[in-house]
């Protein structure tokens, strides 16, 4: 049986002012597309291209289920979480092996 994993990540801008959350099975691509801009939306409206949270899941119920709740939350909330997380608010592009 193959394994997959699932990743809620969160993206920011480089003033770290704006924040984008979301869910992918590959999270070195996701940040990929980010960084790029390749995609019309959102982060590519507001230039969240780098990565300040992540948490993995087996199971991609869980990981959607985790991106609604956290979407929901106030930013004050969110910003929480990610200090928790990450309390320098680092971009970790590089650390999920994303390398410009």
């Amino acid at each position: 049986m193959v394994k997959f994993s699932y990743y809620v990540y969160i993206m920011t801008n480089a003033h770290k002012n704006v924040v984008y959350v979301g869910v992918t099975n590959n999270l070195a691509r996701r940040v990929w597309v980010h960084e790029k801009g390749t995609i019309q939306g959102f982060t590519q409206k507001y230039n969240c291209k780098h990565l300040v949270f992540f948490e993995q899941y087996d199971n991609i119920n869980q990981a959607i289920h985790r991106e609604k709740e956290i979407k929901k939350w106030s930013r004050k909330k969110k910003e929480q979480l990610i200090s928790n997380f990450n309390p320098d608010w680092k971009f970790l592009n590089e650390s999920v092996g994303f390398v410009e």
